[in-house]
């Protein structure tokens, strides 16, 4: 077997060196395979020839089916890949301008994408169209920048007033010791370029404040909060239902995490709904004061970074109305449904005023 195998190469080889198209390489392959399965079905077992390339037909059906999965794959992907950069042919020209179109090598990149089901062309189209902001670029920003970036988001923004400290680094993976004394955003900006130079990335060295907060939630779609203190996590929640923004909400401590997704214009709650207040001093210690696991924030970062691009896309079922809560200490996890609450100073009415507004 192995020597037809040999004979199958050379002359794929040979053909190849002589310039012959594929079609004519894969048509003498396919020839040398038939005249091998046609000798098992003819002659004896005894024989010879079917002592030498096998015994038994068997294998050679069996490579032949491996043969045509691996076509099947690759002409399903070539055919995914054309749909993608050309779009629906009934578009108007205007459409087609203002989708966003793919180069060759954005394609391979996002194949994996593309191939799914629940994603395909159509979603990472909307992936390359969104605008999302990270608030934060510490242990949760850093996986949930780095996702975003690979996923092919096409505008991410971050925003942080801190710069990189040696501790750190054992946990927030997107900068390295070199980074050290340099501000996050501008290592995390750079980190994300040299990993997908294909999306636009927007640093803001400076801390959040409620006077600008609304103007900046402005330019993006969504916004994903992964800030360690409540003081900010309240404004950014206000902030985000004022802009009518989903936000997307992780925190961590010592061995667990949680995330969800707040979103108050479709009808669910937002972070105070949930939280009303901010617990007491000392029951609720920070990262720098309890410790925290370093691949905990990976684990929930990238929790977020598949919330957003669920949400982008309108794959799945998202966490809205929903938080899951991860422990690692133990495997497990666990999700609560989570309801609006009538009387939220920040979102009390969000949906009726809406629907008010439609109506007249």
């Amino acid at each position: 077997m192995l020597s037809v195998l040999i004979l199958m190469g050379i002359v794929w080889g040979a053909g190849r060196w002589l310039g012959w198209p594929a079609g004519l390489r894969w048509g003498l392959v396919a020839l040398i395979w038939a005249v091998v399965v046609l000798l098992h079905l003819t002659l004896p077992a005894t024989s010879g020839l079917r002592q030498a390339t096998g015994e038994t037909a068997a294998p050679w059906v069996i490579l032949a089916g491996l043969a045509l999965l691996v076509a099947g794959y690759a002409a399903i992907l070539r055919a995914l890949k054309r749909r993608t950069a050309q779009g629906p042919e009934d578009q108007t020209s205007k459409d087609q301008a203002a989708k966003p179109t793919f180069s060759e090598a954005e394609l391979d990149r996002y194949a994996r994408h593309i191939v799914l089901r629940e994603l395909g062309g159509p979603g990472q189209k909307r992936l390359k169209s969104a605008r999302v902001l990270v608030v934060g670029a510490g242990g949760l920003g850093a996986p949930v920048l780095t996702y975003l970036a690979a996923a092919g988001v096409g505008r991410i923004g971050v925003i942080d007033h801190d710069e990189v400290s040696n501790s750190n680094l054992q946990r927030q993976v997107i900068f390295r010791d070199a980074d050290i004394g340099r501000p996050k955003v501008e290592a995390a900006a750079e980190a994300m370029r040299a990993l997908n130079p294909y999306v636009e990335v927007r640093p803001y060295q400076r801390r959040l404040e409620e006077d600008f907060a609304a103007d900046l939630f402005a330019d993006y779609d969504l916004i994903l909060d992964g800030t360690d203190n409540f003081a900010t996590r309240y404004m950014v929640n206000r902030a985000a239902v004022a802009a009518g923004k989903p936000l997307i909400s992780g925190a961590i401590a010592q061995w667990e995490g949680q995330l969800s997704l707040f979103d108050p214009g479709a009808g669910g709650p937002c972070y105070e709904c949930i939280f009303p207040e901010a617990p007491a001093e000392g029951l609720a210690p920070s990262c720098a004061e309890a410790g925290v696991i370093g691949p905990l924030p990976g684990v929930i970062g990238a929790m977020m970074a598949g919330e957003a691009v669920k949400h982008i896309t309108g794959a799945g079922t998202p966490l809205r109305g929903e938080m899951l809560i991860y422990d690692a200490l133990y495997g497990e996890s666990r999700k609560f449904s989570l309801s609006r609450r009538d009387d939220c100073p920040v979102c009390g009415g969000t949906t009726g005023d809406k629907d008010d507004q439609s109506a007249a």
